[in-house]
């Protein structure tokens, strides 16, 4: 069984050029020891709209770095102060 973990920032960059280079999700879940569905996750967070020379959705993994950060900001136990403005 596979442990879980984060992807560093370092992973993004292998998944950037893996998969620009026309691998496969699941040959990158398999080099980076991650589960397939981590990485088809990781491609939804960093697309950008445009296609890549493979004629698929590009992948920008700062773009996806970015996006963890921000989600990691919102989350946790929210305030009781914002908890009344948010019953206002």
């Amino acid at each position: 069984m596979k442990k879980y973990k984060y992807l560093t920032t370092t992973d993004r960059q292998q998944i950037a050029a893996q998969y620009l280079a026309g691998a496969r999700p699941c040959d990158i879940a398999e080099k980076l020891g991650v589960h397939i569905a981590t990485i088809y996750h990781e491609l939804q967070r960093g697309r950008t709209g445009k296609l890549d020379k493979n004629q698929r959705i590009a992948y920008n993994p700062e773009l996806a770095q970015r996006k963890l950060q921000e989600n990691f900001k919102r989350r946790g136990r929210k305030t009781a102060v914002a908890h009344m403005r948010a019953e206002e």
